[in-house]
């Protein structure tokens, strides 16, 4: 039997090996046509371009140019629309009327980007042709953010909310959909980045300036990227040895002692071989308590990031690899003004607290597009990572390492024509968590093997849809399966309608994701109730959306609304609990849990250079508590967003004037109860209202050389009273971890940048 069957394959491999030799064949037999693809840049000269690949519009019939851009192919009268594309050139669509030979000139992918950058006006590039519900944040938009870091990022973006995690550490944190970061897939050029040990202050360790852009994509993700996406995904695409400049330079102070330094240098080893080192520093010194609370408003710190990436890029034969090293060392120190951490650490002399990180990561991307089939590649990925934590909050110590190593490989192709791809691949996970808190290990291992396929169709006129599915082994989660899809349809002009289902599975790092809550005297209570995580089970959840985009002319000047509505309910959650204020219980949900976000966001183009982008959010975010079912704390249900942009017209030397002004209103938030406190401990069941205003002026003096001023929280809220018994800490009543707006006060700040293409 064993025979038979391997003779059964060798007899259908020789078969299938004559059918392909017999496709050449009969595709020469049938008529043809041909054409010359030529350079743009170079179009006086007449020089061909050698290794473009044309193929007929939803066909996988394709050809080749020659050494002289000469192209031969396969030829029927229903052929109409002829494809061609090559690396780093814009890809176009032609139309062929007539066997008569064509002289097609390509565009080069830097004259686009020129383009693109003349007309980028807006917070968001909304994609009107993508599946799932993304878009698209771009490097200039992330220099109207003060600076200087990804969480920082989002400031000037509507759909992402961005707040301070406590009032001791100066950390922001953000969310979307309502749901906090840990909730989304943060991933860094597609490799899972901020996650495990580093939820807390991973978007503070990366620099802003390393961002090339920022894809963000609403509701259930793709399979391709894992399982733990439940609201969202985040991706950061770095900046690239081969397009970024030679050397670039920002320098950055603001009047709360903050000052920070970011440098590019850039070189070309080779033809194929690029290299980019990219250094930032930042440092706080300076003490500051503004509230008079006789703690410090915002930690002294200091950190060094350092990356050195290489590009190899192979046009002709199909290639294209990164490889990245880094290296960060992020020290902080806050407490109260006189806490002396040499003297004091580990006594009730002063409150005080230090965190100390190290992290080391490298990684390595491997592509190949197939130079006869561009609609066919392969793509490896793999990444390791070392996160070490060593930290105390007052008495409280918690340490953290989290060693990580993570691989992707996966392959794209078509089936039939371009009109139906699909993407299949395998993914391995390995994650070491060695963690104490106080005296008690809470050390795991978790290892997953994951394989995926997605399927994508899209007819190029009114419809498109993306399922995809992959099952999981994890040690700890078990076997399961992940399902995923997206929905678009264009029932009229500039209207695009778009609906995601998707069901996401994590593993919730309790400590790791609230590390605020050891700045407090609350005693931490765990429901054991038998899991492999803490003793919880894992969360589980399904996230449903909905989101109508559509385009418009007013008063002869473009704009667009859109329409979001998602909704995230859990199967399981791993509930947070802080409405005792002596204590933070986790356990496990029983009940409902469930997040309703909606969102209407305008963009309206108001004048020439002048642009206005609005926004309201509303939220209603339930969740079942032991003591009944609750809105979530300190989170506003209603949030309203505006930014208007304003830009002189670019003269010839570069020299160009840039204004932004910010407005954000927070609703009400409910406070956790505080009730069973002494009345001077106390705070009201919901807080008030605030705005807040922001804005920069940047003056660019040339391609060369700009600098900018700017000022946060121009309006001057401050929280009163952000810590609880702050005047003593070491009561059971003190708390540091209920902040609903700024405690800083209004922020000047001032920069700089230089460049060298």
């Amino acid at each position: 039997m064993l025979f038979n069957k391997t003779q059964n394959k060798k007899m259908k491999k020789i078969i299938i090996s004559s059918f392909l030799l017999f496709i050449p064949i009969l595709v020469f037999s049938q008529a043809t046509f041909t054409g010359m693809i030529m350079d743009k840049n170079n179009s006086k000269d007449n020089v061909g371009i050698s290794g473009a690949t044309v193929h007929w519009l939803h066909t996988n019939v394709s050809a080749v140019t020659n050494e002289k851009g000469w192209f031969t192919i396969a030829y029927k009268e229903e052929y109409k629309k002829l494809v061609v594309n090559y690396l780093g050139y814009k890809t176009d669509t032609i139309t062929i009327n007539s066997l008569e030979p064509i002289h097609h000139f390509l565009t080069a992918e830097s004259e686009l980007e020129e383009v693109t950058i003349n007309t980028k006006r807006k917070a968001t590039q909304k994609s009107f042709f993508s599946t799932a519900n993304m878009f698209t944040v771009n490097a200039e938009e992330l220099l109207k953010a003060a600076c200087c870091n990804l969480a920082e990022s989002f400031e000037t973006n509507p759909s992402i909310d961005v707040s301070f995690s406590d009032a001791l550490t100066g950390t922001k944190q953000i969310q979307m959909l309502g749901l906090t970061s840990p909730y989304l897939l943060i991933t860094q050029e597609n490799i899972p980045s901020i996650r495990g040990a580093s939820q807390a202050f991973g978007l503070t360790f990366t620099p802003g300036t390393w961002v090339e852009s920022i894809q963000i994509s609403k509701g259930a993700g793709s399979v391709v990227n894992g399982f733990e996406s439940i609201s969202g995904q985040i991706n950061a695409e770095l900046v690239k040895p081969f397009s970024d400049n030679k050397f670039f330079l920002n320098a950055y102070g603001s009047a709360n002692g903050r000052f920070e330094l970011n440098t590019h240098f850039n070189e070309k080893v080779s033809e194929k071989w690029q290299t980019g080192l990219y250094v930032h520093g930042n440092y706080t010194g300076q003490k500051f308590d503004m509230n008079d609370d006789n703690f410090l408003d915002m930690p002294i710190s200091n950190q060094i990031n350092v990356m050195n990436r290489w590009q190899f890029t192979d046009a002709e034969k199909g290639w294209v690899s990164f490889i990245n090293v880094r290296f960060l060392k992020d020290e902080k120190q806050t407490g109260e003004l006189n806490f002396n951490p040499k003297i004091d650490k580990g006594t009730t002399n002063y409150w005080g607290s230090e965190i100390e990180t190290k992290r080391f990561e490298t990684s390595a991307k491997l592509g190949y597009v197939f130079p006869e089939m561009p609609f066919q590649s392969v793509g490896f990925q793999i990444a390791y990572s070392n996160h070490e934590q060593d930290s105390y909050f007052g008495l409280n110590i918690y340490d953290i390492q989290h060693e990580s190593v993570y691989s992707n490989i996966i392959f794209n192709s078509i089936i039939g024509d371009t009109r139906n791809k699909f993407k299949t691949g395998i993914s391995f996970t390995y994650d070491q968590f060695d963690e104490l808190v106080n005296t008690i290990d809470f050390s795991r291992i978790e290892n997953d093997f994951g394989a995926f396929f997605e399927y994508a169709f899209d007819n190029l006129d009114d419809f498109s849809l993306t399922a995809g599915l992959r099952i999981d082994r994890h040690n700890l989660l078990g076997t399961f399966i992940t399902p995923r899809l997206h929905l678009r349809y264009v029932p009229w002009e500039k209207g695009v309608f778009r609906a995601s289902v998707g069901r996401g599975k994590r593993s919730a790092n309790i400590f790791a994701e609230n590390q605020q809550l050891f700045a407090s005297s609350r005693q931490i209570n765990i429901d054991d109730v038998g899991g492999n995580i803490y003793g919880l089970n894992p969360e589980i959840a399904w996230n449903y959306g909905v989101s109508y985009l559509q385009r418009f002319n007013l008063f002869d000047k473009k704009g667009d609304i859109t329409f979001d509505f998602y909704q995230t309910n859990f199967q399981n959650q791993v509930i947070v609990d802080w409405e005792n204020p002596q204590e933070i219980s986790f356990y496990d949900l029983d009940g409902k849990s469930i997040a309703n976000s909606f969102q209407v966001e305008v963009n309206y183009t108001l004048a020439e250079q002048l642009n206005l982008r609005t926004a309201y959010k509303y939220f209603d975010i339930s969740t079942d508590f032991k003591n009944g079912n609750l809105q979530k704390p300190i989170q506003p249900q209603n949030r309203f967003f505006a930014n208007i942009s304003y830009e002189t017209h670019l003269e010839d030397d570069g020299k160009q004037w840039r204004f932004d002004i910010t407005f954000n209103n927070i609703g009400k938030q409910r406070l956790p109860n505080t009730s069973s406190n002494p009345s001077q401990y106390q705070l009201p069941a919901y807080s008030d209202a605030y705005q807040l205003l922001n804005s920069q002026i940047t003056k660019v003096f040339s391609n060369k050389f700009e600098v900018y001023i700017g000022a946060e929280n121009l309006t001057n809220v401050q929280q009163k009273n952000p810590i609880l018994a702050s005047d003593d800490p070491f009561s059971p009543y003190f708390d540091s971890t209920i902040v609903y707006s700024p405690i800083f006060g209004r922020a000047i700040y001032a920069g700089l940048r230089f460049k060298i293409k």
